[in-house]
């Protein structure tokens, strides 16, 4: 009768799930300040809602350190669990919709790359629609695909295919940032034999280090070393300081993010891809529509 030994179990916590949502962030950051620009949500509110879900599971999470923010071993343990709690609470509503025949789609991504003509183009044909956008970090539409967050992602490549469907919408010709006084500033063109001994900023993602480094390079030879970085404002601030350069898309600093900084051509290289990418099982009239009027409208720009 819900009674062991005369004393009743205490009923399990009711866990806020734009809590965990947050806990998740942070632990994948490790740093309150990133996860909370990622969020959109002050740093100060992140601090008290991670409180909040601390207070709820009765056990400390995360503590903050000097280098950063990391997990304590309850942290450890409700981390994988947390994961599996959002992607089951995420497939159980996406296939609730998809039940209903509900006439939703969200698309994902990144804030430099522009979907407007795309978008307008679906909500002018669906006018009974509801189309939401979203942006994503460089390294999550993967992620928010297939935790149904989103039902499309406009992205940059590299991106692992496994159980989505991704094709190429266009390219763009890959450019080097330097600091305006840099020895290679104002040069008509180079090649990677002029950054042989250049460091360039590493990323915690294999494939993504590998592709932005060019590393190896077409010789075999390893790419110079450089700090390890996980936000783009740190990247922006080492190569203004003269601590690296970076192999870029032409149009990704179109506008001007540092007034400091610069691109010089880069010849011989790969070009930057431009992709769309979609759960492989999912054949809904949205997103074969979103997928049809992406690759009509969403082109390379058109250089100044």
């Amino acid at each position: 009768m819900g009674y062991a030994g005369g004393v009743s179990e205490p009923p399990p916590p009711d866990l806020d799930l734009r809590l965990v949502r947050y806990f998740t962030a942070v632990a994948e950051c490790r740093h309150f300040g990133r996860a909370a620009a990622m969020l959109h949500v002050a740093q100060p509110s992140l601090s008290r809602q991670i409180h909040r879900l601390e207070q709820q599971l009765g056990a400390r999470l995360l503590d903050r350190t000097p280098q950063g923010t990391r997990l304590t071993e309850a942290g450890e343990v409700f981390l994988p669990r947390a994961k599996a709690l959002l992607r089951s609470a995420a497939q159980a509503a996406a296939y609730t919709r998809a039940t209903a025949q509900p006439s939703r789609i969200t698309i994902g991504h990144p804030n430099h790359l522009d979907i407007t003509p795309a978008v307008r183009e679906l909500r002018n044909r669906h006018a009974d629609a509801d189309v939401h956008t979203v942006q994503l970090a460089w390294n999550e539409p993967r992620r928010a695909l297939l935790d149904h967050r989103v039902d499309a992602a406009v992205l940059r490549l590299p991106i692992e295919t496994g159980q989505l469907h991704v094709t190429i919408l266009y390219d763009e010709p890959r450019v080097l940032l330097v600091p305006v006084n840099h020895r290679l500033a104002g040069k008509e063109s180079i090649t990677l034999d002029d950054i042989a001994d250049e460091p360039i900023p590493r990323l915690p993602d294999a494939a993504w280090n590998a592709y932005s480094r060019i590393d190896p390079r077409p010789d075999g030879s390893p790419a110079p070393d450089g700090p390890l970085i996980e936000a783009l404002e740190d990247k922006l601030e080492l190569i203004a300081a003269g601590q690296a350069v970076a192999i870029v898309s032409t149009s990704l600093y179109a506008g001007g993010l540092h007034p400091s900084l610069t691109t010089v051509p880069l010849e011989g290289i790969e070009p930057s891809h431009v992709a769309l990418a979609t759960r492989a099982n999912d054949h809904s009239r949205l997103v074969t529509a979103f997928r049809k009027y992406a690759h009509a409208h969403l082109t390379a720009p058109t250089p100044d």
